[in-house]
């Protein structure tokens, strides 16, 4: 077997984790927008966890993408602010997405929109955490992967 061969079916496991808590009955559109909003700030203010750029066998290339799995899971409302509280102290890098976010526009709305309440009166809809895989498991206890 080709050391190539090897690498494509050998399992990784990381000592980090990216994980997305949303809230329970989210609609559809909205699980997906908040996963992707929530995940994009990670790459910026964290290089380690994006790979290399990709290129397929025409040599077109393509923009890097993280470099290990995102973990998306779900909870109540009182696991998901229970969650938030145990990143913060933890101090893990994290991303939140509140209810109110729904209803901004653009990115300056967002983000006033966060600022305008207060930490622990947070309507939070998704929370993303990035550390140790140990830390980011109790920061998300009692929550269940997503189906």
């Amino acid at each position: 077997m080709s050391t190539e061969t090897a690498l494509e079916t050998s399992p990784v496991r990381f000592d980090t984790k990216i994980a997305v808590l949303l809230r329970e009955g989210l609609e559809p559109w909205q699980r997906l927008n908040v996963t992707a909003f929530l995940v994009s700030g990670l790459g910026s203010q964290l290089p380690e966890v994006i790979g290399s750029p990709y290129e397929d066998a025409d040599g077109t290339p393509y923009l890097p993408m993280f470099r290990q799995p995102v973990l998306v899971f779900e909870g109540t409302k009182e696991i998901l602010t229970a969650a938030h509280t145990r990143a913060l102290s933890r101090a893990l890098p994290r991303a939140v997405f509140t209810a109110d976010l729904f209803t901004t526009g653009h990115d300056d709305a967002n983000r006033a929109a966060v600022r305008a309440v207060p930490r622990d009166q947070l309507d939070l809809v998704g929370l993303t955490v990035y550390g140790s895989r140990n830390a980011v498991d109790k920061v998300l206890k009692g929550a269940r992967m997503h189906p």
